[in-house]
């Protein structure tokens, strides 16, 4: 029997998605991408409070399976696009909830710019990071043009897309790039325990959050304040801020239930 290109299960609040090709280093074939949108469409569900993506195996994701690029009877490159890799970017940035990379192993391609469209991406000391566009010929997507030079600037995004430079885990942290290393013997409880924290929080107001950010990447100062009051008084109204208020002043941790 097959195994499936991503196994998915919900522990405590947190989806664990976790690409399933070890053999292929996790690269994506079009079953891949498609099943990877639909589970994160299912993490939609609001008793699911933080998405938290790994690889099996040695790697988090190579990237495209360059297999299926040349099958005469593939999906070609303009379907894997508009139907693979675009629509998970922006599910990813759509969900309204943190969603943790949990980098494993080496990060290529598009399986890179997928962990750089997450929230917080961790990564193992021995996981890398390569824009492994410009060795085939191609340019960097899957968000890549969009992400990479916000988190590290224009200069060394381009030189990382042009050259396709090899960035360890620690340098990508020392970048900007990543948010941080965590050694690989500790790496899956500290990346959960990191998730299972999130999910307990007020995931209404990190959702709010998330919304900000997303908005500040293309607004002016006064446009990002008016934002910024737009949601602040969202969150204001919400259950979880009456409690965390209240959690406050009778010195106790507060229990959020998300809205």
């Amino acid at each position: 029997m097959t195994a499936k290109p991503i196994l998915f299960h919900v522990t405590n609040s947190v989806a664990i998605i976790t690409l399933n090709r070890p053999d292929k280093l996790n690269a994506f074939n079009r079953e891949m991408a498609l099943l990877l949108q639909t589970y994160l469409d299912d993490c939609a569900d609001k008793a699911i409070r933080c998405v938290y993506i790994t690889g099996a195996g040695k790697g988090f994701s190579a990237g495209q399976d360059l297999v299926e690029v040349t099958e005469p009877d593939g999906p070609g490159m303009a379907r894997i696009l508009s139907e693979h890799y675009n629509p998970i970017i922006t599910r990813i940035r759509n969900l309204p909830k943190p969603v943790i990379a949990a980098v494993n192993g080496v990060a290529a391609g598009a399986g890179a710019n997928i962990a750089l469209a997450c929230d917080i991406v961790v990564a193992t000391a021995s996981a890398s990071f390569i824009q492994a566009f410009s060795k085939i010929g191609l340019i960097p997507d899957s968000g890549g043009t969009y992400f990479l030079p916000r988190l590290i600037g224009h200069q060394k995004a381009s030189a990382l897309m042009m050259l396709g430079d090899k960035v360890s885990a620690t340098e990508a942290e020392r970048l900007g790039m990543i948010y941080k290393v965590i050694p690989d013997e500790s790496f899956e409880a500290e990346t959960l325990q990191m998730a299972h924290k999130l999910a307990q929080m007020a995931t209404l107001g990190l959702a709010y959050t998330k919304l900000a950010l997303i908005a500040s990447a293309e607004n002016s100062l006064e446009a990002q304040l008016e934002k910024e009051d737009e949601l602040q008084q969202k969150a204001a109204a919400s259950n979880d801020f009456a409690e965390g208020v209240q959690a406050f002043l009778e010195k106790r941790a507060a229990i959020f239930q998300g809205h």
